[in-house]
């Protein structure tokens, strides 16, 4: 990805730092703030997006700053990156400093407890309304469909390894291209 906009380093940082203090379970669930937040600035594109999710995905840590990371770069280099990734973690590292502070006193209650409950099915849902916008652009051709419906079958519910999928797809797709090449 290459720098293409100058949006100013505090901008960014107070972009993502929003996104960052109003995503409750990760990642995933920064997919749609993020899009809306970046793509309203015309900062990203629609197709834009899903390349950031994948390098996100299968760059190592926590998802959460691989997007801040790659957007920040994106969008003003090395520096956009920092500015990106400190808006971002920002606002969970208070939150979560104010909750190990004062958390032990009401984990028992509840109140708290439901809270918690309550909150799971939107997180949820937060996590995959992107994912199937993703596949709507992503997915052009049946077999891509076939791809991505049998990759979930196999992780959700015969809990195979993705490192497997993703290897078995690359093997696929290179024996596909050699094939082709051959021609």
């Amino acid at each position: 990805m290459t720098m293409e906009k100058n949006v100013p380093l505090w901008q960014i940082f107070t972009v993502f730092a929003k996104i960052g203090a109003f995503t409750i379970g990760g990642g995933y669930a920064m997919i749609p703030i993020i899009q809306a937040e970046l793509s309203k600035r015309g900062w990203i594109s629609d197709d834009e997006l899903p390349d950031i999710v994948a390098l996100s995905q299968s760059a190592p840590g926590v998802m959460a700053v691989n997007i801040s990371i790659f957007a920040g770069n994106k969008l003003r280099g090395f520096k956009g990156s920092v500015a990106a990734t400190l808006g971002s973690i920002t606002p969970s590292f208070l939150i979560i400093l104010a909750i190990a502070m004062f958390f032990t006193a009401f984990k028992d209650n509840p109140w708290v407890e439901r809270a918690f409950k309550g909150i799971r099915p939107v997180v949820i849902s937060l996590i995959a309304v992107p994912m199937i916008n993703m596949a709507r652009k992503s997915c052009k051709t049946w077999w891509a469909w076939l791809l991505a419906a049998g990759s979930l079958i196999l992780v959700a519910f015969l809990n195979v390894s993705p490192i497997y999928i993703i290897i078995c797809v690359m093997v696929l797709g290179f024996s596909i291209s050699c094939y082709r090449l051959k021609r």
